[in-house]
């Protein structure tokens, strides 16, 4: 078979082309925002579609499936179709069934709406990332992966602010319509500013239908039964045994297929350059480290102290609208010859070990005050790592592989996602419980002094006990965390070359 046939190319950088690559950062951003925002805003949603809370777990699981199967598969489709035109048509189909999502009339069609969304969403990402390596020059390339960093560090915390608003001061269709203005926005800018390529039909000859099925279906059926399986009971039930069996089967095959097929949708092969190696498991452990900075905080004063998401909102602020200045700031530092990217990343764990082990000191009188100075932190040392380890991963990245560098490191990021949600519940659950039991031992144990406050008030014992177990429980959640920072770190010691920013191409 003939090999994949190398890209246009690249179109001089205007600013036309730049009003198209804003117009994939604000599309990327607006999807990524929209899946926190209803995953946030879900219970109270349910209240409004009449649905119970099984119910409205299946809600967050057909999204999440759908786009890291989407993820997958865009850049070949991009590629085929021309990015330009797949780029628009996934940006409207995202904004449309969004904004159908309100007006579903029971549980299976608003299903159907957030699988098909979450197919047009997540196929938006992986094309940020594509054009960022295809089309920018050598000398602004790290502004461009700049902005991709924004996905996983400014966008995540926009979302708690934004359901907040919309569901303690405006109309709950707003968790879908918000959607709306910015999407129609950068489909603008995509029409305006990015190039029209040739559409290749004649590479559908040669896809991977075999990857495409066992890829999506391994990922999909992993996803389902990491996200319902504590509702479940796990292997106890029929249900999650068979999707964990059929995972295990599906993704192995799907990387044997990958690896000799001749025009893949992921080129395994890849990871044979240790820096792409580092900077794909840099981001997905990355994942689970930032939710110290976002869920853990929030989590602890929603449970503990009572706050609604209104009241959180600040916090999550603190940390995303720095990202506007700060990750730019570091691509100019590491865009330095003399400066070595991994320094840069080592001083960021550093910093992001300082503030869990503050995290850890937490008692049952903190409050919103007391966590700014940990979320400080954490604006300035989460671009310091997502931002070089980009760098890193995407030097070795000849622009042809561009489209199969960005479908693995998008699906991969989006399961590591999903991990990173579910682990933190399961944990919280665990250690809840955990806690709780050792404190009513303790307190059964001192049955002169437990007898009194039994006689007296036994729901106002319970409630304390509940509550100090919570604090135990998040101060925890952030001695867990250093154990993924320090995972980091030794992956930083053992993986990533020197390497330095991108430079003028030598003349021929």
């Amino acid at each position: 078979m003939s090999p994949p046939p190398a890209p246009p190319a690249p179109a001089p950088f205007t600013w036309r082309l730049a009003l198209g690559l804003v117009g994939v950062l604000i599309a990327a951003l607006t999807s990524g925002i929209n899946d926190r925002v209803t995953d946030i805003a879900l219970i109270d949603l349910l209240g409004h579609f009449g649905l119970g809370h099984d119910q409205g777990t299946w809600i967050s699981t057909a999204y999440a499936a759908a786009e890291v199967s989407a993820m997958l598969l865009a850049p070949w489709f991009a590629v085929t179709l021309s990015l330009r035109r797949f780029a628009i048509v996934v940006t409207l189909l995202f904004v449309t069934f969004g904004m159908l999502c309100p007006f579903a009339p029971n549980v299976a069609s608003l299903v159907t709406l957030r699988v098909l969304q979450g197919l047009a969403g997540g196929a938006l990402p992986p094309l940020l990332m594509t054009v960022a390596l295809r089309f920018l020059p050598w000398h602004i390339k790290l502004y461009g992966l700049s902005a991709y960093a924004l996905t996983a560090t400014f966008g995540p915390n926009l979302a708690l602010p934004l359901a907040a608003l919309w569901t303690e001061g405006a109309d709950w269709r707003l968790v879908f319509w918000e959607i709306v203005p910015a999407g129609l926005l950068g489909a603008a800018l995509i029409a305006f500013g990015l190039p029209q390529d040739p559409v290749r039909f004649e590479r559908f000859k040669q896809f991977d239908w075999r990857g495409a099925l066992l890829g999506a279906g391994g990922l999909s059926m992993l996803i389902v039964a990491l996200t319902q399986g504590e509702r479940l009971d796990w292997l106890e039930s029929p249900l999650i045994a068979w999707l964990l069996l059929g995972a295990a089967a599906c993704v192995p095959l799907f990387v044997l297929n990958e690896w000799f097929h001749p025009l893949p949708i992921f080129k395994i092969q890849l990871l044979e350059r240790r820096n792409f190696a580092y900077g794909v498991l840099t981001l997905m452990l990355f994942l689970f480290v930032g939710l110290a900075g976002s869920a853990i905080p929030t989590a602890y004063l929603t449970s503990v102290q009572g706050y609604r998401p209104l009241q959180s909102m600040p916090l999550a602020l603190s940390i995303g609208l720095p990202q506007l200045l700060l990750a730019p700031l570091v691509a100019t530092l590491i865009n330095r010859n003399w400066v070595d990217a991994r320094y840069v990343i080592a001083t960021g764990l550093v910093l992001l070990t300082v503030a869990c082990l503050g995290g850890a000191q937490l008692t049952d009188d903190w409050n919103r005050d007391n966590f700014y100075w940990l979320q400080a932190i954490h604006a300035v040392a989460q671009p310091m790592i997502v931002v070089p380890l980009l760098m890193l991963a995407t030097g070795v990245i000849h622009p042809m592989e561009g489209p199969f560098a960005s479908a693995m490191v998008n699906s991969m990021r989006g399961l590591a996602s999903v991990l990173a949600s579910v682990a933190l519940e399961n944990f919280i659950t665990a250690r809840e419980h955990f806690h709780s039991n050792v404190l009513l031992d303790q307190l059964g144990n001192r049955h002169s002094l437990v007898a009194p406050l039994l006689d007296s008030n036994t729901a106002q014992l319970a409630a304390r006990v509940h509550r100090q177990a919570l604090v135990l429980t998040y101060a925890d959640a952030y001695m867990a965390v250093l154990v993924v920072i320090a995972l980091l770190a030794l992956v930083l010691l053992i993986l990533p070359k020197r390497a330095l920013p991108p430079q003028p191409p030598i003349p021929t």
